[in-house]
């Protein structure tokens, strides 16, 4: 494969940085602590990092709320010190993947400022969506859109006019009709483009364009107010036309359940990849992964673009919790406190989807610690900062418990993330899953990981390319890849025969009966033997 076309079968690692390593003992993840961790990264196998986003940002989404694209957040470093990171992680062979949040930005963003200061009838109004309530006296908001994060998706300014936000009151909607606001995109691109950055992920994708009428939501009209319109699609044209001048490339952040419309977003001209969320929220069921695959690679056939496999990200219920659980799909809605699991279950579970993931064509995400084993924290109610759960009333806990801290030494103090007390509380027994206890342990996540990783890049015939589905008990999934590499995962209660004449690659657990056997919520690579 081309070096042009690394995404098409690349493994990349997702950096929260803010919880990833601390150099300097303030209890905040930095870019020197990401730095000092490029030689474990590199061990591991990774072809990219992907970085949440780092910027200037008042933090109160986590760094969604982005008040300047061209500086860092003074937690995190400066813009001196990400540009050494990226090239050191080049030195590495690691190429680099930075956020963009097309949607919205921070209240605090020079723009919203000025539009503040302007008052009503402001020209820097015109580059987000302000407008006069309803009601006798403007006391009503412009229309009924409620915010991704609970609550209505307006807010009333003390001069009477009201600003849209789908998401936190701190987060105001860009206005894409606006030409500066489009200019100002496409020059942030170049920007980080110029300083070596090999592609984007764009957050909320399909969010950013609104029907310029903003009207009340319909349940089932077409097209949406503000969710997959058309006029999308002339935005990422362009910004495809800036990104292939540098040879980089975008993955899209696309929830939308139609996968015709879902596709558009990958035809050639448009992003080269979009976020599978139908295989992350997939419940451990044999039929219904099945189906997710299938589906999955039939609407990425038509445009060529090759599939993206995640099972966690910072906004996702770790994996090792999510299927230690009765209920092992994911859904917002359904996250509660106290949920039982079984922290044994799930990580067996968690490390045949481990190998099933990394098995299938096209390119693989994996979020930072999903290869230590974590589990999902349950914060204290004190500590929790996610805006999602305030918003929920404190029903829903939010999303901090995937985003605590990553343990790296188990005898340090706050295991070895940092010297001073973490931004988020590290919960009992964290220094278990540390990276130094699992490194050379041939029974570890770690090993498991580094082991799959060294694998697919080795073997012909994993990543990018074709899967051919084999015949298989229902609770069985089977298929081959090209070169006669075949990936089993036995989600039924018993054991289930390994083929005769196999070779063993890798199994997530202990195989049964001498190896002839493959046990409940196992998985293994194996390699036919060639043709005569």
């Amino acid at each position: 494969m081309p070096d042009s076309d690394w995404w098409r079968s690349a493994v990349i690692y997702q950096v929260y940085v803010r919880s990833f390593a601390d150099a300097d003992g303030d209890g905040t993840g930095d870019l020197a602590g990401v730095r000092a961790k490029l030689p474990y990264l590199a061990q591991l196998g990774v072809d990219a990092l992907w970085f949440n986003p780092w910027y200037a940002s008042p933090m109160a989404d986590g760094g969604y709320d982005v008040a300047d694209y061209r500086a860092i957040h003074p937690s995190f470093g400066t813009l001196a010190e990400a540009e050494k990171l990226i090239a050191e992680a080049a030195g590495h062979g690691i190429r680099t993947i930075v956020d963009i949040v097309p949607n919205h930005v921070s209240e605090a963003h020079p723009w919203f400022r000025a539009a503040l200061a302007e008052g009503p009838g402001g020209p820097s109004r015109e580059l987000f969506h302000f407008r006069p309530g309803r009601g006798e006296n403007g006391e009503l908001a412009p229309n009924d859109w409620q915010s991704e994060f609970g609550g209505p998706a307006w807010t009333r300014l003390p001069d009477g006019e009201w600003y849209l936000h789908l998401f936190a009151p701190e987060q105001p909607d860009l206005n894409w009709a606006h030409p500066a606001v489009r200019t100002e995109h496409e020059e942030i691109l170049r920007f980080w483009f110029e300083r070596g950055v090999a592609g984007v992920r764009i957050d909320s994708a399909a969010l950013p364009a609104k029907d310029p009428a903003l009207p009340d939501f319909t349940p089932g009209q077409d097209p949406h107010p503000y969710l997959d319109r058309d006029e999308l699609h002339d935005i990422y044209r362009s910004w495809r036309a800036v990104a292939d001048r540098y040879g980089a490339v975008f993955v899209g952040e696309v929830w939308l359940p139609d996968s015709e419309r879902f596709a558009r977003y990958l035809r050639p001209d448009e992003l080269h990849t979009a976020f599978n969320f139908a295989f992350l929220s997939c419940p451990w069921e044999p039929e219904r992964l099945r189906a997710a695959i299938r589906d999955t690679l039939a609407e990425h056939a038509p445009v060529g673009a090759p599939a993206t496999w995640v099972l966690c990200n910072h906004d996702i219920t770790r994996t090792v919790t999510r299927y230690g659980r009765a209920e092992t799909g994911f859904d917002f809605a359904a996250k509660r406190f106290g949920t039982p699991t079984d922290p044994a279950l799930g990580t067996r579970r968690a490390r045949a989807a481990a190998l099933l993931s990394l098995a299938l064509p096209g390119a693989t995400y994996l979020y930072q610690g999903e290869e230590l084993g974590l589990p999902e924290a349950e914060i204290p109610r004190e500590h929790i900062e996610d805006p999602m759960h305030a918003r929920s009333g404190g029903v829903d806990p939010g999303r901090d418990g995937c985003r605590v801290p990553l343990p790296w030494t188990a005898d340090a103090p706050h295991a070895g993330f940092s010297t001073g007390e973490p931004w988020l509380p590290q919960p009992p027994g964290w220094a278990a899953h540390a990276a130094d206890l699992q490194d050379g342990d041939p029974a570890s996540m770690l090993t498991l990981y580094r082991t799959a990783l060294a694998l697919r890049r080795a073997t012909p015939g994993l990543g990018d390319g074709p899967l051919e589905w084999l015949e298989s008990p229902e609770a069985v999934l089977a298929f081959r890849r090209p070169g006669g590499v075949l990936c089993l995962v036995n989600l039924g209660a018993g054991p289930v025969p390994v083929p005769e004449g196999t070779e063993l690659l890798l199994a997530s657990g202990p195989l049964g009966a001498d190896g002839a056997s493959l046990p409940s919520d196992t998985a293994v690579w194996l390699r036919e033997p060639a043709a005569a």
